[in-house]
């Protein structure tokens, strides 16, 4: 198995504990998947966030319509927290959410271990370009998001 990553980071103006809440509430999740994937979750919500909670998803990629599962390895409010597909598209799927303090706001990092299916095939044309699009358009949504309150501020 060929074990790839991907990180991203962006700085956004609240400090940690008053961004953590958004991300521990996963109905949020909606707002920073783009349109396309057709993400829906599928466990009852409200989902109380700890690590062990499983949450259920539907979405499509590239038109196929997909389950999703994953876990919550870890939960450290406001620090970190760490989710893993159980069930879904990839054959790894580690993703790794660090908030850590910088410049009077939050430095939110992703880091992601991944592997897929005919990696060889499919990563350079397929795999890898979906998944910085997913995160080039959560890093546009997060940054209109919290801009916005500071603007307001």
């Amino acid at each position: 198995m060929n074990i790839r990553e991907f990180e991203s980071e962006l700085w956004l103006p609240l400090p940690p504990a008053a961004l953590f809440p958004f991300f521990a509430d996963a109905a949020n999740l909606d707002a920073i998947t783009p349109p396309w994937l057709h993400f829906r979750i599928i466990t009852p919500q409200p989902i109380p966030m700890r690590a062990g909670t499983l949450i259920d998803y539907r979405l499509r990629v590239r038109g196929f319509p997909l389950r999703w599962r994953t876990r919550i390895n870890t939960w450290e409010p406001p620090v970190r927290f760490v989710d893993e597909q159980l069930h879904g598209p990839y054959r790894l799927w580690i993703h790794e959410h660090t908030f850590t303090p910088h410049n009077q706001g939050t430095l939110a990092r992703d880091h992601v271990q991944y592997a897929v299916p005919l990696d060889l095939l499919v990563h350079h044309w397929l795999v890898r370009p979906d998944i910085e699009r997913i995160f080039r358009f959560r890093s546009e949504a997060l940054e209109k998001r919290f801009s916005k309150r500071e603007e307001r501020a």
